[in-house]
């Protein structure tokens, strides 16, 4: 029986230091099927060089100005022909079995449509700062804001994308998170516990250190979309995030820059 093909795409955006990093570890999977799509943005920081460096283990690539991280990924799966998407930002890196547990998973559960394990936490170095706090989670958990999964340890499947998607480029943070409702929507999520599939990376630069204020903007932008009212879980835990947030943020760009 032929395995399934599983496309991964990776946007990417003057991220030389950690590109090679992520580039590796899609290309050192233990699953041998796998269609791999980089998307770069007219990188000037040697991006370019380290793309070509590999572009024999990438299956289609591109560097041409676009719309944003977004725009990349849309226009990326634009070009994907596998049974099973996912996507990898730049700075982050999979464990090397990670394909191969999640493909295995949804071939023998054909019910779910979308698969995620456990994630790592790491600093700018690759050091493990801590775990991801992922859990199992449904539609009516994700729209009292329980976003237990990690982006870069989910897979789905490819039809579902064709129903559900493309990501909505008005969404700069929560693109993921309106994605995950609407594959909740129609199909069943799992968490696989135990099964640590990436490594999401924080540091200086990283979207969720220098803009994580926006990411509740815009899931309350989905919640009122949606039918939400005011009086709700999830309004409730915005506005506690609103008041913590710079705090926290101060504490995390503290750590980061004594690591340094």
């Amino acid at each position: 029986m032929t395995l399934p093909l599983v496309s991964i795409v990776t946007p990417s955006y003057n991220q030389a230091k950690f590109l090679e990093q992520t580039i590796l570890s899609v290309i050192h999977q233990t699953y041998p099927r796998i269609e791999f799509i980089v998307v770069d943005g007219g990188s000037t920081d040697g991006s370019v060089d380290l793309i070509k460096k590999h572009e024999n283990s990438i299956d289609f690539w591109t560097s041409a100005r676009d719309k944003g991280q977004t725009d990349a990924i849309n226009f990326g799966f634009m070009q994907a022909s596998g049974d099973i998407f996912a996507w990898l930002n730049s700075d982050d890196v999979y464990q090397p079995d990670a394909v191969e547990e999640a493909v295995d998973y949804l071939s023998d559960h054909p019910s779910v449509g979308l698969v995620y394990g456990d994630a790592n936490i790491i600093d700018e170095k690759g050091s493990v700062v801590r775990k991801f706090n992922a859990k199992q989670t449904n539609y009516q958990r994700l729209r009292r804001g329980g976003v237990y999964i990690p982006q870069p340890a989910a897979f789905w499947r490819a039809r579902l994308w064709e129903r559900v998607g493309p990501l909505d480029p008005s969404y700069y943070f929560a693109m993921d998170y309106d994605l995950w409702l609407r594959l909740a929507k129609v199909s069943e999520l799992k968490y696989l516990e135990g099964h640590t599939w990436a490594n999401f990376r924080v540091h200086g630069q990283s979207k969720t250190i220098t803009s994580d204020s926006r990411c509740w903007d815009e899931m309350l932008r989905i919640h009122r979309r949606d039918g939400g009212g005011w009086f709700s879980v999830l309004v409730a835990k915005y506005w506690i995030r609103k008041l913590i947030t710079p705090l926290w943020n101060w504490w995390r760009r503290r750590r980061l820059l004594k690591k340094k």
